[in-house]
């Protein structure tokens, strides 16, 4: 990205810097100026960049977008919004990167949960914030992470405390209105020590409003706005904690989509991520996670990409200390022009020795046009390990597209089949009954369904 366009939205930082959070507190004030300078020297990643490589986002230089200041609930469509509600959670809701204490839904949450958005938590508990906020994201690893930190507008504050095992999983929604907008959100979610929390992040775009009618497309997302999410999440899982998380990104058509997920396990923790990536005209995600002592890490992701969809992962798991284990497995359907992209990396340090570290990426193309770049790493600087990993790039297996034949299976039907039942392993993988069906939903929406009954996934 063009230093050009970096300047005019550092110009444009200008107008809006005084109303952003925070202001009175001088570590967060240093900490966006620092990112501000970061951001204004390199501009938006660029391909040359070896992380970057395989996306490039010189799409965002055609338009500014600009960062909503004021909350606007009154634009999100009542009998729209309770289709991506999840029962029986807590469900917190941000609209254009704001909070709305309106929208959500907090009955029967645990006096002792501290649940709010962002910009409160800046005024009622800034010792605490200041504690977490920016430790886990290393903003001078790439330029986004310093564009959330400088223009974050709100995001969400959850903390757990220990011992606390909640009952119910909380929902953290993102909500985008209208075109050519910015949702900068910043997340920080703790768990103390031997604490069990699920949080869902559901990221989703709202189309243009029509004499009160919202336009949404077949597939559930958005109609066709596009906009701009750059949303940056730090997790902290204490000394025995469980985390899940888990991220279904199905933003409109020809959004843009930048979510970064940064976790930090303490010793004998546990976090498991679910990364299910379906909407936005570019779409990038980043998982990081540092494990402590005898920590367990689990990541498990499903992109899909249709017409000229560009949706990249990258992954990023470092074994900091001895016997910790981690676990990857992530799944990618193309079809039409799509592309996917798979990075996939592995640190073991000198001092982790007995890691126990697997990953595997597996990629479906069901057409000729559709394109995959995967690239998992290992990098091993211990000599007392097990790591390994496997990546498989290919069409629909002719052989058992026959043998679904023999049975009297029609050809269409039995390559809509096993394109499900591909898909459908990581899906079945959400325990969480509504979400499973939400994330079952998407998967439906976006290919064939002919010859294949819901109720057989």
């Amino acid at each position: 990205m063009t230093t050009a366009t970096a300047s005019r939205y550092a110009a444009e930082y200008q107008t809006i810097a005084p109303v952003l959070p925070g202001q009175a507190l001088p570590w967060l004030k240093a900490l966006r100026a620092e990112a501000l300078m970061a951001f204004s020297a390199h501009g938006f990643p660029s391909p040359r960049e070896e992380e970057w490589r395989y996306t490039n986002v010189s799409g965002i230089e055609k338009k500014l977008f600009a960062p909503s200041i004021n909350l606007t609930a009154g634009d999100v469509n009542s009998e729209w919004l309770k289709a991506y509600l999840l029962e029986d959670a807590w469900v917190l809701v941000l609209v254009n990167g704001h909070f709305s204490a309106e929208l959500s839904v907090l009955d029967g949450l645990p006096d002792s949960v501290s649940v709010m958005g962002m910009a409160d938590a800046l005024a009622k508990q800034p010792d605490t914030v200041e504690k977490y906020l920016g430790t886990a994201a290393d903003q001078s690893e790439h330029s986004f992470i310093a564009f959330n930190t400088a223009w974050f507008t709100d995001g969400l504050f959850v903390h757990v405390p220990a011992k606390l095992v909640l009952d119910r999983p909380i929902q953290l929604l993102h909500i985008v209105t209208g075109a050519d907008a910015m949702a900068t959100t910043r997340n920080v979610i703790i768990a103390d020590e031997m604490a069990e929390v699920k949080v869902i992040e559901t990221f989703v775009g709202m189309g243009i409003a029509r004499d009160g009618v919202y336009a949404v497309s077949q597939s559930g997302t958005g109609a066709a706005n596009a906009y701009l999410t750059a949303a940056v999440t730090e997790v902290f899982v204490g000394a025995c904690a469980d985390v899940t998380l888990y991220k279904m990104q199905c933003e409109s058509e020809k959004a843009y989509h930048f979510g970064g997920s940064y976790i930090k396990q303490a010793r004998d923790a546990r976090f498991t991520h679910h990364n299910f990536a379906f909407g936005g005209l570019l779409a990038r995600s980043d998982i990081h996670v540092d494990l402590d002592h005898a920590s367990e890490c689990e990541l498990n992701g499903l992109y899909l990409g249709v017409k000229r969809q560009h949706i990249d992962n990258h992954t990023r798991i470092n074994h900091l200390k001895p016997y910790a284990i981690s676990r990857e497995l992530y799944k990618g359907v193309l079809d039409d022009r799509a592309r996917g992209v798979f990075q996939g990396r592995v640190i073991v340090a000198v001092d982790a020795q007995k890691t126990d570290s697997q990953m595997n990426n597996r990629n479906l193309l069901l057409s000729d046009d559709a394109e995959v770049d995967t690239k998992p790493q290992l990098e091993i600087y211990a000599d007392d390990v097990k790591c390994g990993h496997g990546v498989t790039v290919g069409q629909l297996d002719e052989k058992s597209i026959f043998y679904l034949q023999s049975r009297c299976v029609d050809e269409e039907t039995a390559r809509n089949m096993l394109t499900f039942a591909f898909a459908n392993e990581m899906v079945d993988k959400v325990k969480i009954k509504s979400l499973h069906d939400k994330v079952l939903e998407q998967v439906l929406a976006r290919f064939p369904q002919e010859g294949v009954n819901k109720e057989w996934l």
